[in-house]
């Protein structure tokens, strides 16, 4: 339509004026909400060809077209902008195609292989509220790349070695007298997580001694026993003793089952894990192979580092002096293995707060340097942090809001909502309790997701959950509404031919609201960004209430437009719930 549009100006603007503008110059976009319309030309880039006002040009112009283009009913022309309208019969006709808006969508696996990186966790402490941004951010940008027509695989590092690591089993052997998940009766992730505050409470503890006895507090960081006893733990590991790697084994088998109950929870998943303990190696093997050409230097005490100053970056240490590795060791070896994995993969993408915006620039410099020109098209999903009405929260001080805690205070806050609003009365015991986990996890994740990624949040739980205004739980509502809609429909079995109805304009803009949709996942794809899914989705509800409280649906007396209206809710429904599917939200069929 666009095109048609664009050519016809072109032909009209010869014919009036004697001149073909270049068709550059022939802006049309989209009419802004505020304004009447479905399509808007832009008139100033013409103004000097015609040799006239902007105002004139708009009313020439949309004079000619409404009278040549025959699904074009009106105009109108605000300032430099001619805003144009299509035609009751060019909507009717589109909707009673059938080719519904999810059909125009993508075919699957048609365009690029892409790998998304999510979760990542450390096993020495449960998920908090930071990973469930996390993991719904990175969740929610896979489905979206899918809906995109990008085959996609979904993965996480589990940073399953390391100090802190064995800062957790250092406190366990000294504190944990053999106690188990089983005889504690806590999730696994939870008790490694105990174990690591207790490690910190000790560390402080010592620290505070030592500072009595005269040392500085930078000396006494250093010099604790209990920090002395993970170092050295940390060194047996890496040379394969046995006892602690059992210990390691044991307490990382913990945490797996836990961190798989809290994924199970949240709804998300994963087509390939990776664990550090064994990508690290790999990592090691390229800097040792890469320090003879250049690309790595080793210093007099025997640290090896690449000099990234020409890039613009500074001096970054890939093992230390005692020959351990860091984060980014086991990050070059990760990438490089999941190239092999996944051959034809063309990028990699990665979900991790802005706090390591400069680790990844680092590590894709490095990929770069050894020779890896897909390392140009990797990418870092960078979100800010989750803040609380309470503040900041601190793992090492046992601050933080558990992600399983957090999930069932959501559960609990929509079964008293919704057991004072008195809706549910007639259900079953498991269908309520189905219902209030589908609601309390749908304000949980359309809160997180309906915030750019890139700004910094706060999450307040009593707000995310309300039946009125852009919520996940309104969003839902409206969809059982839709479906209660559409089971009456049934019952009354009304099939009348709608195409020579005449629409309104809030029919009209639920109708764009639903065109609209492959445009809507082609932006959040391009900009890894579910809050434009969010905003559509809370745009399509709002449209279609204002439409639903004005407009009868069902009508004796113009069975052609409740057969349209039907039509019309039914696409809507369709819409909402593929769009709360790309959040990882149900949509209920009723509530």
């Amino acid at each position: 339509m666009i095109n048609g549009i664009e050519f016809k100006i072109a032909e009209i603007f010869n014919g009036q004026y004697g001149v073909i503008p270049d068709l550059k110059s022939i802006q049309i976009q989209e009419t802004r909400k505020e304004f009447e319309g479905d399509f808007t030309l832009v008139v100033f880039p013409l103004v000097k060809l015609a040799k006239c006002k902007p105002e004139q040009l708009g009313e020439t112009l949309g004079a000619a077209l409404i009278s040549q283009i025959e699904e074009l009913e009106s105009f109108n022309v605000v300032k430099g902008f001619l805003n144009l309208s299509l035609t009751s019969a060019f909507w009717t006709k589109w909707i009673a195609s059938n080719q519904s808006a999810l059909e125009r969508l993508p075919e699957a696996g048609s365009k690029d292989e892409l790998m998304v990186e999510y979760s990542s966790p450390n096993t020495n402490k449960p998920l908090h509220l930071g990973h469930i941004r996390n993991n719904l951010l990175g969740y929610s940008v896979s489905e979206i790349l899918k809906a995109a027509g990008h085959k996609v695989y979904k993965t996480q590092i589990i940073n399953d070695r390391g100090i802190h690591i064995c800062k957790s089993m250092v406190a366990w052997e000294l504190f944990g007298n053999g106690e188990t998940p089983e005889i504690s009766g806590l999730k696994g992730d939870k008790l490694a997580g105990k174990y690591y505050v207790k490690f910190d409470q000790k560390y402080k503890a010592e620290i505070a001694e030592l500072v009595k006895s005269g040392m500085t507090e930078d000396e006494a960081k250093t010099s604790t026993s209990i920090l002395t006893k993970a170092q050295q733990m940390l060194k047996k590991w890496e040379a394969g003793d046995e006892s602690v790697v059992n210990l390691w084994k044991a307490m990382n088998g913990w945490v797996y089952k836990g961190f798989d109950a809290t994924y199970q929870r949240l709804g998300v998943d994963f087509d390939k894990l990776y664990y550090e303990s064994n990508t690290y190696l790999f990592g090691k093997e390229q800097v040792v192979e890469n320090i003879e050409n250049g690309i790595f230097y080793r210093k007099d005490d025997g640290s090896v580092w690449c000099d990234l100053t020409e890039e613009g970056l500074d001096h970054k240490l890939v093992v230390r002096a005692d020959g351990t590795s860091v984060y980014m060791t086991q990050d070059i070896g990760t990438a490089l293995l999941r190239l092999q994995d996944f051959p034809n993969i063309q990028q990699l993408i990665y979900t991790v707060g802005n706090e390591q915006d400069y680790h990844f620039k680092v590590l894709f410099k490095i990929l770069e340097k050894l020779g890896y020109d897909w390392a140009k098209n990797c990418y870092h999903l960078s979100y800010g942090m989750v803040d609380l009405p309470s503040g900041k929260m601190k793992s090492r001080e046992g601050t933080v809001v558990d992600a399983d805690d957090l999930m069932q205070e959501m559960h609990d806050k929509a079964k008293e909502i919704t057991t004072e609003l008195g809706k549910l009365d007639e259900l079953a015991d498991s269908k309520k309790h189905e219902l209030y986990e589908s609601i309390g996890m749908s304000a949980l994740k359309y809160f997180m997701l309906k915030v750019d990624p890139k700004k910094r949040m706060l999450f307040n739980p009593a707000e995310s959950i309300d039946f009125n205004g852009n919520t996940g739980p309104f969003i839902q509502y409206t969809h059982a509404r839709i479906q209660a809609i559409i089971r009456r429909a049934m019952e009354r079995n009304v099939n009348q031919d709608f195409l020579e109805i005449i629409l309104g304009n809030k029919e009209k803009t639920v109708l764009r609201l639903i065109k609209k949709l492959p445009l809507i996942i082609e932006e959040a794809a391009l900009n890894y960004n579910p809050a434009v899914v969010c905003n559509y989705t809370y745009d399509l509800v709002k449209a279609y209430n204002s439409f639903y409280q004005s407009m009868p649906i069902f009508d004796d007396e113009f069975a052609d437009f409740e057969t349209f209206r039907v039509e019309l809710t039914k696409q809507t429904g369709d819409v909402l719930a593929y769009c709360l599917s790309l959040l990882g939200i149900d949509a209920p069929e009723r509530m």
